[in-house]
């Protein structure tokens, strides 16, 4: 493999990595709300979390880059109040990467906190514990093994990111040409197919190793509790 493509490989662990580890703690308290909580606007922000499940990624990625653009409401005020551009930098395929990845995060560890038995909370409740205190040692426990599902789909969908990713931050070598933007521009050029492959094998590779690692994980946990 050449350096321009270890680029690529390192950077999309890079992007995906941020991405899985900036949107986690958003993405349990979101589905803690979603799971736990009646509110006015669940449903709308159920909608919202959901939504670029549904739009297509290039939709995404153009509003990212209306939003986040140099020139956009929440990025020219990050620019000028913080010196932070996302738009064209690695930190916006890391944005755009947390994003996509944000509602299959939520909807796994949703469904997670929905199995665990309320009535364990209630009677830590009843003992004198606070939300905090019971959501951090009875339903966040319980519910970790959806927590690392949530974590490793965010961290997958991340990893093969397109669309959006293109669309709001571009594909510039060395900067944001992440492995799927790399293999794209391979496809694009005379005699191309080597280093694609290459890049589409090292790909399969580390989304088998993400996936090998979720199942160690969870048996480790599924083992402690049997222990336990």
């Amino acid at each position: 493999m050449t350096e321009e493509e270890w680029t690529a490989v390192r950077l999309s662990l890079l992007v995906a990595i941020t991405a899985t580890a900036a949107s986690l703690p958003i993405g349990i308290a979101t589905a803690w709300l979603l799971a736990r909580r009646q509110f006015w606007g669940k449903g709308l922000l159920d909608t919202i979390v959901h939504l670029p499940l549904i739009m297509p990624p290039v939709v995404t990625g153009y509003l990212l880059l209306i939003l986040f653009g140099k020139r956009g409401p929440i990025g020219s005020f990050l620019d000028q109040a913080f010196g932070i551009v996302l738009a064209f930098r690695w930190t916006g395929a890391a944005l755009a990467c947390a994003v996509m990845g944000f509602p299959l995060m939520v909807r796994a560890i949703r469904l997670s906190i929905e199995s665990v038995d309320t009535r364990l909370e209630n009677a830590a409740g009843t003992l004198g514990a606070n939300p905090f205190w019971v959501f951090a040692t009875i339903t966040l426990p319980l519910c970790l093994p959806g927590v690392i599902a949530g974590a490793i789909l965010c961290f997958a969908k991340a990893m093969g990111e397109f669309g959006a990713t293109i669309t709001f931050v571009s594909n510039i070598p060395g900067e944001t040409q992440t492995l799927p933007s790399a293999i794209y521009t391979f496809t694009q050029i005379p005699g191309g197919d080597a280093g694609a492959l290459r890049l589409t094998a090292v790909s399969i590779a580390i989304s088998m190793a993400a996936l090998l690692g979720s199942e160690f994980l969870a048996r480790r946990i599924g083992a402690r509790r049997l222990a336990a």
